[in-house]
């Protein structure tokens, strides 16, 4: 009865030790490597062996904000595996990164706010799962580093990046969070504007650049936020002149309220 009790809460299970081949992606690119798990002290039935990317998102509520781990991006890799006592087994995978993934690497720097984290998940059969979590580093897609150069050349600092959770309005958002990458402004911009906030949204085909600029009280009263909502394809994207469109949008932010984009 004690044995079948420890049991239950996995005590002399197996257990799980994922190990990638690289641990750098960009989204919709594949992570590949091994899942190795150890048999433990008795044979076990594992339903499934499970991927996930996780990370953490802020969720605000009515009058407080939580903040907590979210799985996005499951997929299975192995179903219905019996493991033997002492028994040693290597599954090979490929995950494909979400396109919608958070990056959280860019030019070799990591941004500061973004965890993220590849989760291996084994169902077992009257057992609590075990798992294992390993750091990734997702950079940003070709046509995301094409903007994010031009806010670096036109002398915005980043300040830090978080995961907020909801829906973007007027994007086919697939996940149920977006991340959000500050930086302060530019120099001449700093009296009008006190941040601004960039997402990206991308599919196989299109990027969205969504843009929020917090902008300052005096002559506009309270202040308030101006959005801005660019949709191209990653090709066109690579194309544009990114930064006299963000200095176009800034310029017209910096005088009026409302909404720019194409």
């Amino acid at each position: 009865m004690f044995k079948r009790m420890l049991r239950a809460f996995g005590v002399g299970g197996p257990t799980v030790d994922t190990v990638l081949t690289n641990p750098n992606a960009r989204p919709g690119e594949l992570l590949t490597g091994e899942v190795r798990i150890a048999g433990g002290d008795h044979p076990v039935d594992i339903d499934h062996v499970a991927l996930s990317l996780v990370t953490r998102v802020e969720f605000e509520g009515s009058d407080s904000e939580t903040v907590r781990n979210v799985d996005y991006g499951h997929a299975y890799v192995a179903q219905r595996v019996a493991v033997a006592p002492g028994q040693q087994l290597s599954i090979p995978f490929q995950y494909q990164v979400p396109m919608e993934s958070p990056i959280n690497v860019v030019a070799g720097q990591q941004l500061h706010g973004m965890t993220l984290g590849l989760r291996t998940e084994l169902a077992v059969r009257g057992a609590i799962d075990p798992g294992d979590l390993d750091p990734v580093a997702i950079h940003p897609l070709p046509s995301q580093e094409r903007v994010l150069n031009a806010f670096m050349q036109l002398g915005f600092r980043f300040t830090r990046a978080d995961n907020e959770g909801g829906r973007l309005h007027g994007v086919p958002q697939q996940l149920g969070f977006y991340q959000e990458i500050e930086f302060h402004p530019p120099h001449q911009f700093i009296s009008k504007i006190s941040q601004v906030e960039l997402t990206f949204v991308a599919d196989p085909h299109s990027l969205w650049v969504i843009l929020e600029a917090d902008r300052r009280g005096g002559m506009f009263r309270s202040g308030g936020d101006s959005f801005g909502h660019f949709h191209m394809g990653h090709h066109e994207a690579m194309g544009a002149d990114w930064a006299g469109i963000l200095h176009q949008w800034m310029d017209q932010t910096a005088g009026r309220r409302g909404v720019f984009g194409h």
